[in-house]
Formats: structure tokens, C-alpha cells, sequence
């Protein structure tokens, strides 16, 4: 009996490190910024924001990711109420966005092709939600704001079941942010094994094998330059299930959680959504 026990438990503790440490790339999108780029000049953040709450937790959040290869910034915001994307950045938006199911939402903007590079992202958070109980701690948002710019930077979930125990990730599901609710892990912050998958993602941009050194373009172009809005995104309403494609993958409740949809500009609109549980 003692044995079985044993081999139960020993099988339960692979199953977790198993899931913890998987990869949860997403899919092959990346930023083309090497190290070296983004530290002369940072990945830029939009605060489109109207709270401290929020602004808090995107600065939190930045600083976080800052740990990783890939350095950004939080810079004044350039867009306007439908999050409308800027070209080379992430605009991050806040609003109440209404009874619709959803607590954020992270689209990308990505050429079509191999390289999967991403052009421009969004990030935007339902106040709706996080005006009312149990989304209203600034834990919750922490969680929700860290894990849907973790997406625009080419990360996916480490797990997407709200009910089983944190990973100590915010790429991780949860009904317990802090830990405090359960007495577990703090999934408020990026862990190590995201930072790793970060290092991962963009290696090959930190590479000189190929003879072109870090840093090898930019991806900026192909939707009016840095710093300018863009065309891609100018009739593309996030708050608008419709607007996301079609869903390509469930999270571990059922909804549909990803979702892609080809645009006639050479880019694909990919969109990660994570639903009030």
C-alpha cells in the first residue's frame, strides 16, 4: 500500500513539473528586436489607461518582463476608445467594454509567411469586470495585465485550468491571483520558466551564426512606420467577438480562448481571450 501511495504521489509531482515546464511559445510569433535593439530602444507600451489601479499594474508588469531578453518601456498612449493598434508598439486600453464574457484581450498583428513576426499589438481590459467582486484587487488585475502582455511579446499559457494549483506564473489560470485565498503560489509576476521561453523565442535574433549579427531589421515596417496608426487595425472592433476570426483553440473550461483570423493587407490578426471564470 505504502508503495502505491509512493508511485501516486511521485506520479502526480512529474505530471506537474511536466505542465510547468512545457513549452508555451506562441505558436512562432516574436517581435523581430533583437537584445541588443531593444535595449538602445525599448519595445514601447501605450498607456491608453484612465486608472492608477491600471497604470500601476501595466508599470508592474513592464518591469517584470524587463527581466527578460526583450526590453520595453510604458509610454504615453496613442490611441483612442476602440484600441486601435499603432504600428511597432503595444497600445494597452482599459474600459468598460460591457457584459460580454471576457476579461482581457491580446491581439497581435502578424506578417503572413515564415517568420512570424509581429507587426503591432494591443492589449485591452473589461472594466466591467474589474469594477466588480471577486475581479476588483489590484491582484487581479496584476494577474490579467502581466499575462495579456506577456501574450503581445510572443508568449502562451503555462496552464489554462482555473481551478487546480498555481504554477507561480501570470501565464498561469487561477481563481487565487495572490496565493492568499488557498495558501499557494503568487501568480501575479512571470516565473523563470518564462523568462526561459522568452530567452528561447528570440535567441535566434541574439545569434551571429547566420553572418548578421543581432538585430537583423526591425520588423516595423509594413504598417506606416513606428509610432504611427495603423491601417491594418483602423476597422477592426476587439470588442467585437466577430471582428477576432475564427476560434482555433479551447482553454480547459470549453470556451473558445484563441482565435486567427487572414487579412487582405498580408497580416494575420491572432487574438488570445481570457474569460471571467
Amino acid at each position: 500500500m505504502m508503495k502505491k501511495i509512493f508511485l501516486i504521489s511521485l506520479l502526480a509531482l512529474l505530471l506537474v513539473a511536466g505542465t510547468a515546464g512545457a513549452s508555451h511559445s506562441w505558436g512562432k510569433y516574436h517581435w523581430d528586436i533583437s537584445t541588443d535593439d531593444s535595449i538602445a530602444s525599448p519595445l514601447e507600451l501605450g498607456d491608453n489607461l484612465t486608472s492608477l489601479a491600471w497604470d500601476n499594474s501595466l508599470a508592474g508588469g513592464s518591469s517584470d518582463w524587463n527581466l527578460s531578453v526583450l526590453r520595453n518601456q510604458v509610454v504615453a498612449g496613442a490611441s483612442n476608445a476602440n484600441c486601435d493598434p499603432t504600428s511597432g508598439r503595444v497600445e494597452v486600453c482599459n474600459g468598460e467594454y460591457g457584459n460580454n464574457g471576457w476579461l482581457g484581450v491580446a491581439s497581435i498583428w502578424v506578417k503572413r509567411g515564415r517568420s512570424g513576426h509581429i507587426v503591432q499589438g494591443v492589449v485591452m481590459v473589461n472594466d466591467t469586470y474589474f469594477n466588480t467582486s471577486p475581479y476588483d484587487t489590484q491582484a487581479w488585475r496584476n494577474l490579467v495585465m502581466c499575462q495579456e502582455v506577456g501574450h503581445t511579446f510572443g508568449l502562451g499559457h503555462q496552464d489554462e485550468d482555473f481551478s487546480n494549483a498555481n504554477l507561480g506564473t501570470c501565464m498561469d489560470y487561477t481563481n487565487d491571483p495572490d496565493g492568499t485565498l488557498f495558501g499557494q503560489l503568487d501568480n501575479q509576476h512571470p516565473n523563470q520558466h518564462d523568462l526561459d521561453m522568452m530567452t528561447e523565442i528570440y535567441a535566434h535574433l541574439n545569434s551571429t551564426d547566420s553572418g548578421s549579427g543581432p538585430g537583423k531589421g526591425n520588423g516595423k515596417g509594413n504598417g506606416g512606420g513606428k509610432g504611427k496608426p495603423s491601417l491594418a487595425g483602423a476597422n477592426i472592433d476587439l470588442n467585437d467577438p466577430s471582428s477576432w476570426g475564427q476560434a482555433i483553440k479551447q482553454d480547459a473550461q470549453g470556451n473558445n480562448s484563441l482565435f486567427q483570423r487572414d487579412l487582405e493587407n498580408g497580416q494575420v490578426l491572432i487574438t488570445h481571450v481570457i474569460w471571467a471564470n
